[in-house]
């Protein structure tokens, strides 16, 4: 996820869920600028959907890395991981 804030600078969240670790998702990294970039440009080289959302990136920028998301943004994230199986239902299918 994705947004530029009032300086244009670009802000990006990255999340990871395993459901054998894992109650919620957890943020995976976050930052500005170049930082922001790198994590976009990660996730596209490794086939990562990314979903330009400014309100959910300005909330989870609030996560600390490796803490898992708060409640109150779970239905949120339903949404964005509902965005994610569409695309991956469009993407072919790699072995």
């Amino acid at each position: 996820m994705k947004k530029k804030d009032s300086r244009g600078l670009k802000s990006a969240v990255s999340l990871r869920y395993n459901s054998a670790s894992d109650v919620a998702h957890k943020v995976t990294a976050k930052g500005k600028g170049a930082i922001a970039e790198h994590i976009v440009a990660l996730a596209k080289e490794n086939n990562v959907p990314v979903k330009e959302d400014p309100d959910l990136v300005e909330i989870l920028s609030q996560v600390e890395v490796n803490q898992e998301i708060p409640p109150a943004v779970y239905h949120v994230v339903a949404e964005l991981l509902a965005f994610v199986y569409k695309i991956n239902k469009n993407y072919p299918k790699t072995s």
